[in-house]
This record gives C-alpha cells, structure tokens and sequence, in this order.
C-alpha cells in the first residue's frame, strides 16, 4: 500500500493533467459557447497547478516509480516545467484564432492536454513500454488535433498523412524495441544498459534493433529521410496545431532520445553516431536550400524546423556530456524561437484569413513597427544572428561537433547557416521595405500582446545573457546521467 501511495505522488502532476482533461471535457458539455473562458481558465489552472507540484516535488536525487518503469530526475522535473511554459503560451496566442473559427471548444483544450500528458510519460519513461505509451499518447491527440476542424480539406489530408506516416513510424520503432527485448530480455532502460555493459558480444539482431529505433525516432524529430509529412502537415493543420506540433513536442523528442539512445544504448554509440551524423548532414542540407523556395510561411518555417533538428542532431551525435548539454539547450532556445515566430502569425490572422503566405507580411513595418520589430528579433534568432539566443545555441552544438573531431562537418554547417539566413532576411525585407497589401488593422487581447512581447525579447535578452539557461541545461543533464 506504502509503495502504491509513493508511485501516485511521484506521478501525482500526471494526474492532475489528466484528471483535469477529463473534468475539462465534462465541463464542455454543461455550459454554453458564451462561457467557454472558463474552459480556457481550467486549462491555464491545470498548468499551474501542475508546475507547482513538480517544482515543489523536485530533488537532485533520482526517484523511480511503478516497478522501475518510471523516473523523477532533474531532466523530467526541468522538461516538464518547460513544457507547461510553453503550453500556457500557446493556449494564450492561440484563444482569439479558435474564436474567430468556431474551434474554441472543449475538446482542443482536452487534446492538448492529453498530449502534453503524453509528453511528460514520455521525458519521465524508464522503461520502453512506458515512452511507447507516452509517444502514443502525443501522436493520437496530434492526429485529433490537425482534423479537428472537419469542413477544411486540407486539415483533413494533413491528418490522414501524418497518421499513415506515424503508423508506420511507430511500427519501426515498436519493431525496433522488439528486438532490443529479445536480445537483453528486459524492458528497463538501466538493465538493458547494464545487460549490454556486462561483456556480451554485439549481436547483429541489436544493431537491426537499433536501426529501427533511430528511424523510428527521426520521424518523430522530423529529421531528414523522414521529414516527408513536416511541411504538408504545417501547411495543412490550422496555425495554432501547428504551433503544438512545431514546439513543445520537441522538448519530449530530445528526452526520448536522451533515455533510449544515452542511457539504455551508450555502448552502441559508434553505431548511433554515424547514423545521426548522416541525418543532421541531410536535415541542415535539404532544409535549408528547400526553404528558399517556399511562398508558404508556414512551409518555409516547416523546412527551417527540419534544418533546426539538423542542429540539434549536432550535439547529440558528440556523444559527450557538452554535445548532450547543448542539444538541450538548442532544442529550448529553438522551441521559444518557434512560439514567438507562430505567435506573430496567428496574431496577423483574422476571420477568413490565415496570414499564412510569405506576402502577407509585406509592410508589416507601416502596419505596426512593434509587431515587426518582434518578428525581426524572431527571424535574426532564427538564422543565428548575433546577438540573439539562436546564434549562442548554434556556436554551441557547433562547439561540441568541432571538439568531437567533426570539424569539416561544422565547417559544413555554417556555409548552409549563411545560405539559410537568405530565406529569413527575405521576412525582414518584406516587413520593412515592401508596401502593405494588407492595410487591415492589427487587433488582439491585451494579455496576447504582452506574452507575445517578452516572448520575443527574451531571444535578445538571454542571447545576450545566455548563463542561466545555460546553467539549467548543465545542471539538469549532469544530474540524470552522471
């Protein structure tokens, strides 16, 4: 009995999501559409409440719960808190666009939830069974999401793309843990790492495994070869799904592959390095030359997305605590990047009109200077222009693969960084030096505007004072994998 009360408080800010979920769907249905704020309200509440017990609950000692299948370290506690942050946002940006579009109901607040909850199973797995049920569980409500509004066709193509491609996905990667079971014969995360550390010989069957599971993991990340369904998805879903998909998930990305590369599979670096090498190579590549190319903005930005996981795949394929450290705090500065950046689209958005192509900024500067300084801070953070957050988390995961010895690799990677910062000036030039051809003015919640606001300067403000974040990211992977 002792054992199961300090499994549920252990898990206990799950539950509070979850429980809230439900609470939230039953809520729906006994109010009118007039008083859906209180909806909102819940699910704001549900974050808080959640950040509270997690910060509160936190200790630099490691915790595991349910038989070993579930772990509270500073990874889980640290990613979780920012994902509530980044939740929060996206729910304030996101409130006047579901309005506009009648989408402002129960169940898009119920389905983020149930995939932020996804999320923290997933930062918090310790056993495969455990992250395939958190990564389930994010997938599902993604798909939910992209199709929840059922007149547009477009969304309803985008949905059936990204669920026959995730199906597949999830396959690979369920085919892959298969095989990493039947060759160490636990599901256990450290009892798999210590199986493979114990002296017994690499069998080819483990290897297969593990081709599987990187796959498996690289659709997830959107990482090129397996980046196919990233811009259909982007352009298809409505913005503020896209903004989910783009952002947070990212955060729950990187843990999964910190828990299943890094702790259970480390002896099988040298096997992981290589295929991650080839895959950030591809991403930056492909990513970058093909966002020239996009009118879209949400296509472009999809194809910035793949070029950022290029990035991120820097750092991890060091296989060293630095590279590991910079990944993380890459993947935060990028998913703050992405927030604001969607946050700036869905404010120029209105009833009938998505504010989605590349046109609809020109003149923005004439529109609004405000607005367009914000998204100038966004796009300069995003093509790694000092002095702004993306150009310390792009010299950092370079960092880490020239102190790994990849040196022609980095080399590589700031010449497609220059190329890449062609398609991101374009924003700027049409923002400031094109006349508007849309004169609409610019209306939004006040608390949006404030959000929104800090949300963009703190790319400037940390960039120029990148310590502490730094300090968190150091602190958070030294403690759950010293």
């Amino acid at each position: 009995m002792e054992t199961i009360r300090y499994d549920l408080i252990t898990a206990l800010p799950e539950l509070i999501v979850l429980c809230m979920a439900m609470v939230i769907l039953l809520t729906d249905l006994f109010i009118s559409p007039a008083r859906r704020m209180v909806i909102y309200s819940m699910a704001q509440l549900t974050l808080l409440a959640a950040a509270y017990f997690s910060y509160s609950s936190h200790a630099p000692s490691v915790s595991t719960a349910f038989s070993g299948a579930f772990i509270d370290d500073a990874m889980a506690d640290v990613l979780k808190l920012m994902m509530y942050l980044g939740t929060s946002f996206i729910f304030v940006y996101s409130r006047q666009y579901l309005q506009h579009r009648g989408m402002f109901r129960g169940e898009f607040y119920a389905l983020v939830l149930f995939s932020l909850l996804g999320m923290m199973v997933m930062v918090s797995g310790q056993s495969m069974l455990t992250l395939y049920v958190g990564l389930e569980l994010l997938s599902l409500s993604l798909y939910a999401l992209v199709a929840m509004d059922r007149d547009n066709a477009k969304a309803t193509e985008a949905a059936m793309k990204y669920f026959v491609l995730g199906a597949l996905a999830s396959g690979m990667l369920l085919y892959g843990m298969s095989m990493v079971y039947g060759m160490t014969g636990s599901l256990n995360l450290s009892e798999i790492n210590m199986a493979l550390m114990s002296g017994a010989k690499i069998h080819a069957v483990m290897i297969l495994g593990l081709v599987f599971i990187v796959a498996g993991l690289a659709f997830k990340l959107g990482a090129v070869p397996f980046q196919m369904w990233v811009p259909d998805v982007y352009e298809g879903s409505p913005t503020a799904v896209t903004m989910l998909i783009s952002s947070v998930p990212k955060l729950a990305a990187f843990a999964f592959v910190i828990r299943m590369l890094v702790q259970a599979l480390p002896t099988l670096a040298v096997d992981w390095q290589q295929m991650l090498m080839i895959m950030a190579v591809l991403s930056i590549l492909i990513g970058n030359i093909t966002a020239i190319a996009q009118t879209n903005l949400k296509r472009m930005l999809a194809y910035s997305t793949i070029s950022h996981i290029g990035f991120v795949l820097y750092g991890l394929m060091s296989a060293t605590m630095n590279g590991f450290i910079f990944a993380m705090f890459y993947v935060v500065s990028y998913v703050l990047m992405t927030l604001a950046g969607f946050g700036i689209i869905l404010l120029l958005s209105r009833p009938g009109f998505e504010a989605d192509k590349l046109d609809d900024l020109k003149g923005l500067n004439q529109r609004s200077p405000w607005h367009a300084f914000l998204m100038l801070i966004v796009m300069f953070s995003m093509a790694g222009v000092p002095p702004t957050l993306g150009f310390y988390a792009k010299f950092s995961v370079l960092q880490a693969a020239l102190a790994a010895g990849y040196i022609w690799l980095v080399v590589f990677a700031v010449l497609m960084a220059v190329i890449g910062a062609y398609y991101y000036l374009r924003v700027i030039k049409l923002m400031y030096f094109d006349d508007p051809l849309d004169t609409h003015a610019i209306s939004a919640p006040m608390d949006t505007r404030v959000v929104l606001g800090f949300n963009a300067l703190a790319l400037l403000l940390i960039g120029l004072m990148p310590e502490k974040l730094m300090e968190i990211c150091i602190y958070t992977i030294t403690s759950s994998l010293s």
